[in-house]
């Protein structure tokens, strides 16, 4: 793995070139360019926040920013694994027949999103200061790290989708209704306080709920983004029988590291993976 790694160093200039590529191809000819990676998740969390504030009675002030904390770094996870499940395939004609380290391909498609994800952030901070008048925690400093471990995860799991899709072009399908479900399996429009609180179990296995829940690495870290961008919070939740308070828990460190450990063998299996196979792709019909 590490001549893999000081091989892809000397291509950084080609890795370079092709995020710029896959940035420029995405807004080719769109009027607003980059503002459309912001405007589908503005108007997703708009209708979200109508929906869940009036309609189903969230009491949770300025539940637009909690669901954005969470929402952003969702679809950066998403619309990088589903960009670069198709990034190899696209471009099997030149894999044939030239040279390079064919993992540059799903690494240039993850980066080009990392960056919009990084402009998605600026944005949300401007928000964050200036709609919502919340200030900025000294927890923050702790965002280049979650960034840092989820951009491991997205990166392995790309290696892995996009080698697959490959030689089984169902991947490319498989993958998207994965995400599609696993949207409603991690904290996104919800908060990991409720999940804690559900009534799936006795109030003894509550505990083991929550914490086998937050074992899958993207959920753990949607909820550390909330905890580290933003102050503690209590749900409370009408229309219901009764109301419902769910106080706002602490940050749990072990689940956090667990996933930061999880993300980091994700990306060195997946890398291992993609290198074991990368070289098959020539033989491709």
């Amino acid at each position: 793995m590490i001549n893999e790694l000081r091989e892809l160093y000397r291509y950084r200039e080609l890795l370079w070139t092709l995020v710029l590529r896959e940035l420029r191809v995405r807004y080719k000819n769109s009027y607003l360019g980059f503002f459309w990676s912001l405007i589908v998740p503005l108007v997703t969390v708009a209708v979200l926040t109508i929906v869940f504030k009036r309609v189903m009675g969230m009491v949770i002030p300025n539940y637009s920013a909690y669901v954005l904390a969470a929402f952003l770094p969702w679809m950066y996870f998403q619309t990088a694994l589903l960009d670069s499940s198709q990034s190899v395939l696209a471009q099997i004609q030149l894999v044939k027949k030239v040279y390079f380290p064919r993992e540059v391909l799903p690494l240039a498609a993850v980066l080009a999103n990392l960056i919009h994800f990084g402009l998605a952030l600026v944005v949300f901070f401007v928000y964050l200061l200036g709609y919502v008048g919340a200030p900025l925690l000294p927890s923050v400093a702790l965002l280049p790290v979650l960034v840092v471990f989820q951009t491991l995860l997205i990166a392995g799991l790309s290696l892995i989708i996009s080698c697959l899709n490959v030689f089984y072009e169902d991947t490319k399908y498989i993958v998207s209704i994965g995400l599609q479900l696993m949207f409603y399996l991690v904290p996104v429009i919800y908060f990991s306080e409720q999940v804690y609180h559900a009534q799936l179990a006795s109030p003894e296995w509550q505990r083991w709920i929550y914490l086998i829940y937050h074992l899958n690495p993207i959920a753990m870290l949607m909820t550390a983004y909330r905890k580290v961008l933003l102050p503690p919070i209590t749900v409370q939740q009408v229309g219901v029988a009764e109301k419902q308070t769910f106080a706002s828990l602490p940050m749990d460190w072990g689940l956090l590291a667990v996933a930061c450990a999880a993300s980091l063998v994700v990306f060195v299996l997946g890398y291992a993976f993609f290198n074991k196979r990368k070289w098959d792709f020539a033989e491709q019909p």
